[in-house]
């Protein structure tokens, strides 16, 4: 009898603080054996051979919106879980919104758990929102397994999930508090990024740099600044998402050495896309916070080597290809939001590992290691040890491919990315021990069973 159902030989395994060719074994969706320098002196159902390839951990997008239910032709689980697994993602978290209904309780998040449950072949979380409309379920949706909270300081663009005023934004921060959970802002300064939108159309100033010049860097400090004193009062665990500026990141890390408990993330399109894919591009580039100008993405990639930022996520947030549109040069009409959560490995090893030097260890623990210690979920997932989940990840580095459309799992084959040239390829990725990429191709039919 065969001693586990998978064993990987010969592969370079990366923790946070080495890299050593090695055998994995896996049983029952667990990792039971790891033989570092060695063979491993067993037999499996299956073996693969991973000569010449880095296995890491799997990644753990934090920060994705699948749209379902209720806006599924927009992306949905079943597109969406298939092109993070394409990309070496094993676990995602889904934002309460862009769906309809948005999850502001607990009626709304069962709807999103079933979606998930029926069609996910990665693992899967979720966020709960908070709006001005749903405090006092705050407490029923953390005892429902929401990972945390989620709440827009500027309006969202969706109509039903309404962004804070201070009054729910400080009465919501109490109450999450109180529950030993934490929020996740995007911040963004309501009143300055009006009032200068407002300014700019006024005058048909609506070009891809009138619209980054609506929603300067210091919009969001504005708001960080904002949250970091109501997080000050209320004791309230806060994680800024997507920070677009090393100058944002700055702020947040002064607030952590004060012993405010704030952490932050950035986005691949904020280390790897300018103002000048913006104008190229066109509304595929568009996103809020927006893409700013190359000194901007060199200073975050400074930042993330100095442990300044806690962890990558994609913002994934898809649309189809008419609301990307850009009509009569009107930047500002166009629906933002960058389809990415398939690249975000491949842009991390690119432009950070080959192009900037950032050590495969930092990758892993920005993309896997962190997101899993910051929500709960290490040393189940983010690392590669004994008894840890075997949701892992495996990458040819000597491996150059231009990504093309045909290449994407979304609903709607478009992306910023495509025409780039990557180095470092995602050969297979393995959830709970299951193959379930591999080669180019989805290797399961069915979802996969998401038990941890």
């Amino acid at each position: 009898m065969a001693t586990f159902d998978l064993i990987i030989r010969n592969g370079k395994i990366v923790t946070l603080d080495s890299i050593v060719q090695g055998d994995i074994g896996i049983k029952e969706g667990k990792i039971k054996e790891v033989s570092f320098g060695k063979n491993l002196a067993a037999n499996a159902i299956r073996e693969i051979n991973a000569e010449g390839q880095h296995i890491l951990p799997g990644l753990i997008d934090t920060h994705v919106h699948f749209n379902e239910p209720g806006r599924s032709e927009w992306e949905g689980v079943k597109t969406g879980s298939r092109s993070l697994a394409a990309g070496g993602v094993t676990t995602y978290f889904d934002m309460p919104l862009n769906s309809t209904p948005p999850t502001i309780n607990k009626e709304n998040l069962a709807l999103k758990r079933a979606c998930s449950e029926a069609k996910s072949i990665v693992n899967f979380r979720f966020w709960g929102g908070l709006v001005p409309e749903n405090i006092e379920n705050i407490k029923e949706l953390y005892e429902n397994g929401i990972i945390g909270f989620k709440a827009f300081m500027s309006p969202s663009g969706i109509a039903d999930f309404n962004h804070v005023d201070d009054i729910t934004l400080f009465k919501g921060m109490n109450e999450i508090a109180s529950v030993g959970s934490l929020l996740a802002v995007h911040a963004e300064s309501t009143v300055i990024c009006d009032q200068l939108a407002q300014e700019k159309q006024s005058k048909n100033k609506t070009s891809a740099k009138d619209f980054i010049e609506s929603r300067p860097i210091i919009s969001e400090i504005e708001a960080v600044r904002r949250i970091i004193s109501y997080a000050e009062v209320t004791g309230c665990k806060v994680h800024v998402v997507h920070a677009s500026s090393r100058k944002v990141v700055d702020v947040i890390n002064e607030a952590k050495q004060r012993g405010i408990d704030i952490t932050v993330e950035t986005c691949p399109h904020y280390l790897s896309l300018t103002i000048k894919d913006l104008e190229e591009k066109g509304g595929l580039a568009k996103c809020c916070p927006p893409l700013r100008d190359e000194k901007e993405v060199e200073q975050l990639w400074v930042a993330l080597a100095n442990g300044e930022i806690d962890l990558i996520a994609s913002d994934h947030s898809p649309a189809p290809a008419s609301m990307k549109e850009v009509t009569n040069g009107d930047f500002f009409k166009a629906w933002g939001g960058i389809s990415g959560a398939q690249s975000t490995l491949n842009i991390m090893l690119t432009e950070g590992y080959f192009n900037r030097n950032l050590p495969l260890e930092k990758i892993v623990e920005l993309t896997a290691t962190n997101p899993a210690k910051l929500f709960g979920l290490y040393p189940h997932k983010g690392i590669i040890a004994v008894d840890s989940d075997a949701d892992l990840a495996i990458v040819n580095l000597n491996e150059s491919f231009k990504l093309k459309k045909e290449d994407l799992f979304y609903r709607h084959q478009h992306s910023p990315y495509v025409g780039r040239t990557f180095k470092g390829k995602v050969t297979t990725t393995i959830v709970n021990g299951n193959v379930v990429f591999e080669d180019g191709n989805i290797t399961v039919v069915e979802k996969t069973e998401i038990n941890s």
